[in-house]
């Protein structure tokens, strides 16, 4: 394979021209950057190309003569035509334009019927895909090393063999390919069933094997119709994860498609946080490689995603670092099986091979059960909010609630290192409810953490949620001295056309350094703060107006005497007729 691949490389570089930047000849090839560089390096050393100076470097054929040694441009020639349906590689409108016709066509079928089937159902197609390129790229890796290497699946299951078989041409031999009945009665009979049965031969929860079940033991295939199925599987196969550049759009086109499937719903805050809000989120918590990061409410994985961004966009990593990126960074849970699955996903497509993500209910482990090992040095987190949990769940907390949120807002406390530093969204009657179960949590929240900051987010933050949102950023192992707020205000409607961008968070960012007090920030004195409600009611002392949260039996008692006054209006109206 080591010969075949020498081969590959110089045939690719010939083809454009005898002479090519990296950047562009790895995309070509649709190689990963390690393989890329160990062949090239081969190839250097034994003479056959030699190494350029261009911007990004360059390499050339060694008998390519140019007319300007070392920086040669290579001879103009026409681009070779793109593959019939295929897009020419690394063209983010080609991408997008794939994404865009894998949903035309699921739109047609009788088993989808909304945003999150499509994006559910593409999800598995782009799991397979990509696990068919992390396979080929390590057997080639260890081909390039003289080791030998096996395949995780077996060959019936692999993506060459059941959705792309391909001829001597590199083309998808259709004659091979299954379509219509045999192709759906495959995938729910054979391929689904072999796929899942990874969990119980899986060495441990954190491996690939074992994801692999759990994702295929969770989602089931909902394309009906077996040709649907194979055009499906034809617009995936044009995909390509060879390159980091690529990778990289792919992420940004999952993640249009986890927003548009979140802002789908009534329900689109459990499946998408503003990424601005995170991004703004974690710039204040400042998470540093060696801290290990949790979300126990993850949903499609978004802090996550986000956080290893954040680590990985200040470079310089040694091969230690990114081992630890890898294995020993980011945690998180998740309960429902589709977020479960695009969680995975999402983290995959932002560079995370194998991610730590537990297909688990959160809210049903005691909390008398979490050990010092089990705990973590930053949470980042937007758990649900305004369910109701169970009798028998509520009783793993000492504070026992209905309320999804505040349950969740107990375990994140206790899932902390001494020192650990937390960033939560949590809807903003938390900071005034007048019932035990939050007058109490607020009292822990004060006493055993200094919760030094709260964002308070503006209507409309949150695209199909009804409800207004702070957050909360505090640190475990001293009491609160003192809140600083800051009130979030973009001064325009937010919605779908107008949504929360990061221009919008950058004073927030720049004040919450210093603490600073200003026209939307203030700071508050943890000793004037009521002992008996420990109410955190956001109130700007220099707005000349103070927002009152009111009880929701003040407000039920409003409405029955607007009611009232309702029904002697009408009761005049008719006596006039």
């Amino acid at each position: 394979m080591s010969e075949k691949n020498n081969e590959r490389f110089i045939a690719a570089l010939q083809e454009l021209g005898g002479s090519a930047g990296n950047g562009k000849l790895r995309g070509e090839l649709g190689w990963q950057e390690s393989t890329y560089e160990r062949v090239k390096d081969g190839l250097i050393e034994s003479g056959a190309i030699v190494a350029g100076r261009g911007r990004g470097g360059s390499v050339r054929v060694a008998d390519f003569k140019a007319s300007t040694e070392e920086t040669a441009i290579p001879p103009q020639k026409a681009a070779p035509a793109p593959k019939p349906g295929r897009p020419a590689a690394g063209r983010g409108s080609a991408f997008e334009q794939t994404f865009k016709n894998i949903d035309d066509i699921l739109h047609k079928d009788a088993g989808c019927t909304s945003e999150l089937d499509y994006t559910e159902q593409s999800s598995w197609l782009l799991f397979l895909k990509y696990l068919d390129a992390l396979e080929r790229e390590k057997a080639m890796e260890a081909e390039l090393e003289g080791r030998k290497y096996t395949f995780l699946l077996d060959k019936p299951y692999r993506w060459e063999s059941w959705a792309a078989p391909r001829g001597k041409d590199g083309q998808v031999d259709h004659n091979a390919a299954m379509i219509g009945d045999d192709l759906r009665d495959f995938v729910n009979a054979r391929l689904f069933p072999y796929l899942h049965g990874f969990k119980a031969k899986a060495s441990g929860p954190q491996t690939l094997e074992y994801k692999i079940g759990e994702i295929f033991g969770e989602i089931k295939n909902k394309i009906q119709s077996g040709y649907n199925l194979r055009d499906v599987i034809e617009r995936v196969d044009e995909l390509s994860f060879g390159s980091h550049k690529e990778k990289h759009e792919l992420s940004h086109l999952y993640e249009a498609k986890i927003r548009n499937m979140g802002n789908a719903g009534r329900n689109g805050g459990e499946y998408y946080t503003p990424r601005p809000l995170i991004r703004a989120m974690i710039q204040v918590i400042d998470p540093k490689i060696g801290e290990r990061i949790y979300d126990g409410a993850c949903g499609s994985a978004g802090f996550l995603c986000e956080a290893f961004d954040y680590l990985t966009s200040k470079g310089n990593l040694s091969t230690s670092d990114a081992k630890a990126l890898q294995q020993k960074t980011f945690y998180g849970k998740e309960k429902k099986s589709l977020a479960y699955v695009i969680g995975i996903m999402n983290m995959i497509l932002h560079g995370i091979e194998a991610p730590n993500i537990v297909h688990a209910n959160t809210l049903a482990e005691n909390l008398a059960d979490i050990q010092d090992k089990d705990r973590y040095d930053i949470v980042l987190a937007n758990p649900p909010f305004g369910g109701k949990e169970r009798p028998e769940v509520q009783q793993n907390f000492p504070i026992k609630t209905g309320e999804t949120a505040f349950l969740f807002l107990q375990h994140f406390i206790k899932s902390l290192k001494p020192g650990g530093r937390a960033a939560i969204v949590i809807k903003n009657t938390f900071l005034s409810n007048t019932d035990n179960a939050s007058t109490s949590i607020r009292k822990l929240l004060l006493e055993s953490c200094n919760l030094h900051t709260v964002l308070d987010c503006p209507g409309g933050t949150f695209l199909g949620a009804g409800v207004k949102t702070v957050v909360l950023f505090f640190e475990k192992g001293a009491p609160t001295r003192s809140v600083w707020y800051y009130a979030l205000d973009p001064s325009r409607n937010m919605g779908k056309t107008n949504p929360l961008n990061d221009a919008d968070l950058v004073e927030f960012v720049t004040l919450q350094k210093t603490f600073g007090v200003s026209g939307k920030s203030w700071r508050v004195d943890a000793a004037g703060i009521d002992e008996a409600t420990f109410d955190l009611s956001v109130k700007n002392p220099d707005s000349g107006e103070v927002v009152v949260h009111r009880s929701p039996q003040e407000i039920l008692e409003e409405i029955a005497g607007l009611d009232v006054q309702s029904a002697e209006v009408l009761a005049g109206i008719g006596a006039l007729l």
